[in-house]
């Protein structure tokens, strides 16, 4: 069922045929495309045309949407784990060594 929802950066939107969220980067009236980003981090362009036959709505931000995009490095998961070395490994059963044995 086509939309009479109009596309507004910043704002999710659920595409009910597939089942995804996406939320709107960026519109261009002048070239007619809306740019969405879809949950998964994937980028698309939508002819604006397009983007009225589709059949979506309005949808809440998720919960935890830091999806492909949203991760600075590929260490950066935000678990404020610091980095290991080798000699932490060296001996991982010393702690469970009485007194006595160490």
């Amino acid at each position: 069922m086509p939309t009479e929802i109009d596309p507004i950066v910043d704002n999710w939107y659920y595409h009910e045929d597939k089942g995804q969220r996406f939320y709107v980067v960026a519109v261009d009236e002048d070239n007619g495309i809306v740019e969405i980003q879809h949950f998964d981090g994937n980028v698309e362009e939508i002819d604006l045309k397009d983007w009225y036959e589709m059949d979506i709505a309005l949808s809440e931000e998720p919960e935890n949407w830091s999806g492909a995009a949203d991760v600075g490095e590929v260490d950066d998961y935000g678990t404020e784990i610091t980095d290991t070395t080798p000699s932490d490994w060296d001996d991982p059963l010393q702690e469970l060594r009485s007194p006595e044995q160490k």
